[in-house]
């Protein structure tokens, strides 16, 4: 994987990576003027302000204490700090032991999650699983419609209402038949909006709530679609859904075509939120376990 999240990650890695070559040009040792303005690179990769100042003031303390004066160690330096940082959250999906498996997937319309969707069912199939899809976003035709396609893609069956039926129904009647069938996972689709004043963070309480009565303890993961592409306005959406729903798990997607891929890092580091999986293209196969070393190693390059 290592090498296909280094060619996702090449613009941020410019942008990053370059921008602090460039600050280093010509310089022999490391300074507070210096690390004032790396602010901005660093804030230019969507490192976020919380973990850019918190790495800085790392910086000052080591150069206080002269043990980091050396601009040739800055890189190293960086990895390092980034990678204890996302390691703090490791990021696996939880899906053994519970039959079926609930994964309830959520995030606002555009970031691709019905596509994401798709992905993560066709790689339970590969596992040998039995998966069945739920189309919960009901209050958009073209949402169960796209599901459906999906359905028909990765050979899944999906449970589905008339559009603007009541989304906690259409879920009971897929955990029953999950239940009734045997299938080994469940992956419920859900609004990214609503079309009345109706507030979006109480539906999809309401449909956690019918989750967990239709099979207890479900759903089993909660996974937040991110759009990459989006940088810090993906963190404030984490934030919001976090602090409603309880997110257990991230996926990024659309890593491939964005700069601001460093967003990873202020998701785990300021919300706690493991990334668990990216979205590194197009095809069935880019969807990805999220590797905190890789992810470094493809911020820095060699």
């Amino acid at each position: 994987m290592l090498k296909r999240l280094e060619q996702a990650l090449s613009k941020t890695r410019q942008k990053l990576k370059q921008g602090i070559e460039n600050l280093l040009l010509g310089k022999k040792t490391l300074d507070s003027d210096l690390l004032e303005r790396m602010e901005g690179i660093l804030l230019g990769a969507d490192l976020g302000v919380h973990t850019t100042q918190r790495l800085l003031a790392m910086l000052q303390d080591r150069l206080d204490r002269h043990e980091l004066t050396d601009p040739t160690r800055l890189n190293a330096f960086l990895k390092a700090v980034l990678l204890a940082l996302l390691e703090k959250k490791p990021g696996r999906l939880n899906t053994a032991g519970a039959v079926p498996c609930v994964v309830m997937m959520i995030g606002v319309n555009g970031v691709g999650k019905t596509t994401t969707i798709g992905k993560l069912a066709h790689r339970f199939k590969k596992e040998g699983r039995t998966v069945l899809l739920v189309a919960g976003d009901t209050f958009r035709a073209a949402a169960i419609e796209q599901l459906a396609i999906w359905g028909e893609r990765v050979q899944c069956p999906v449970v589905k209402h008339r559009s603007g039926s009541d989304p906690s129904a259409v879920i009971f009647d897929g955990l029953s038949a999950a239940k009734a069938r045997g299938m080994d996972v469940v992956i419920v689709d859900t609004a990214g909006r609503m079309h009345t004043k109706s507030n979006l963070m109480e539906e999809l309480k309401k449909m956690k709530r019918v989750m967990d009565k239709a099979v207890p303890g479900s759903p089993h993961e909660t996974l937040l679609i991110l759009d990459a592409t989006t940088g810090q306005n993906a963190l404030s959406q984490a934030k919001l859904f976090h602090e409603a729903i309880g997110v257990t798990g991230v996926v990024l997607t659309k890593l491939d075509g964005t700069a601001r891929g460093g967003v990873a890092v202020p998701i785990t580091e300021e919300l706690g939120l493991p990334v668990k999986l990216v979205g590194l293209g197009e095809s069935i196969e880019d969807l990805e376990d999220f590797s905190a070393e890789e992810f470094v190693e493809g911020l820095f390059g060699a």
